[in-house]
């Protein structure tokens, strides 16, 4: 097992900065995944760690070993793609036991190390057949398999799941974190699935065009995300963010004429300035003597109900309910003061109380 280390890690390509400086420390047997939109930079720095692609700038250190600027081959690390990236011609043993051949492993020794994880990951009865035999979950599979076969000090995952259906990706999750908690591997893995980053990881990388802009356990990203974006990201459907300005000293916020307190919290900034109040759709209540949002568009989901409601201007407002909640032409709804997020509207970071 090993830690993984990134100092000051920068990316360009030409003129266009795609990293713009990524430090970063990941404890022995730790799964961090790194999550944002597409482009935000979270492929790059899964490359760069695996040393296909070279830093502009800074460091990346496996085991307290400044690896840098050695090939792939001389890290110690197994990657898994997204394409699974198996051999066509050779059998689910022969692909598992690839790497191992080609290092100069025993016969006897590549056998035993094969067994082991194909037993591990239920492969056993498959081992003669080819990846076009396969569904798409135990292609996954080898691919992990022949990863793990290689006892590397650092996984990293490309985004391993994205060509799975919906029901197998669920699947595929659970058997990801059992494995990675049973084998104690330090991983790395990239995803721009929030479901998928949530439930696998120690701690989350929350990347914004090239920038880290959150670093905590899952946990902490959802109860007290550290600006708008990681607050619209994280969560579906996403928080509710609504402008408005701080009022009554510090312990109120308006929006549009209506006054939202902020029970016994105050911030210590002037009345009128501008902020963005935050709430998720679970904790709007639904009250007789609340502010009325014209429904807009209604959603079953079988065990939820989802109210998308909208008003003049750019604020709209997600409920989500149980079943059986009242829904007509419009519902009238109340902020609880605990369940309340502010923001700051011009730089999108989260405003703490004094």
């Amino acid at each position: 097992m090993a830690g993984l280390r990134l100092e000051g890690l920068r990316k360009s390509f030409g003129q266009n900065e795609i990293l713009k400086g990524v430090d970063l420390t990941l404890a022995d047997g730790e799964m961090l995944v790194i999550v944002g939109a597409s482009g935000c930079g979270k492929s790059t720095l899964l490359r760069l760690v695996a040393g296909l692609e070279t830093p502009t700038a800074g460091r990346i250190l496996i085991d307290g070993r400044d690896v840098t600027r050695l090939d792939p081959s001389e890290r110690d690390i197994a990657m898994v793609f997204q394409n699974y990236a198996l051999y066509p011609h050779m059998s689910v043993f022969e692909n598992m036991a690839y790497g191992l051949k080609i290092r100069g492993l025993p016969k006897a020794g590549i056998r035993a190390k094969v067994d082991a994880a194909s037993a591990l990951l239920g492969l056993d009865a498959l081992l003669d057949r080819k990846p076009r035999q396969l569904s798409g979950g135990q292609r996954q599979r080898v691919a992990m398999g022949r990863a793990i076969v290689r006892d590397p000090k650092l996984f990293l995952f490309d985004e391993p799941l994205s060509n799975l259906d919906a029901k197998l990706r669920v699947q595929m999750r659970g058997e990801i974190r059992r494995l990675q908690r049973r084998l104690k591997v330090t991983s790395l893995y990239v995803t721009h699935d929030q479901v998928e980053a949530m439930t696998l990881g120690d701690r989350l990388l929350v990347m914004h065009q090239g920038v880290p802009v959150q670093l905590a356990t899952p946990t902490e990203v959802f109860e007290r995300p550290a600006d708008t974006y990681v607050a619209g990201f994280i969560g579906s459907p996403a928080m509710n963010l609504l402008p408005g300005t701080l009022g009554r000293n510090g312990t109120a916020v308006s929006l549009e004429g209506t006054e939202v307190g902020l029970g016994t919290r105050r911030y210590a900034l002037p009345d009128g300035h501008g902020v963005i109040l935050g709430i998720r759709p679970e904790h709007v209540a639904l009250d007789p003597s609340g502010r009325e949002w014209p429904v807009e568009v209604v959603e079953l989901l079988g065990s939820e109900t989802l109210i998308h409601a909208g008003r003049t201007g750019a604020a709209t407002l997600t409920l989500r309910l149980a079943n059986g909640a009242p829904v007509g032409e419009a519902v009238r709804v109340s902020f609880p003061p605990e369940h309340l997020h502010l923001f700051d509207r011009a730089t999108g970071l989260r405003l703490d109380p004094a």
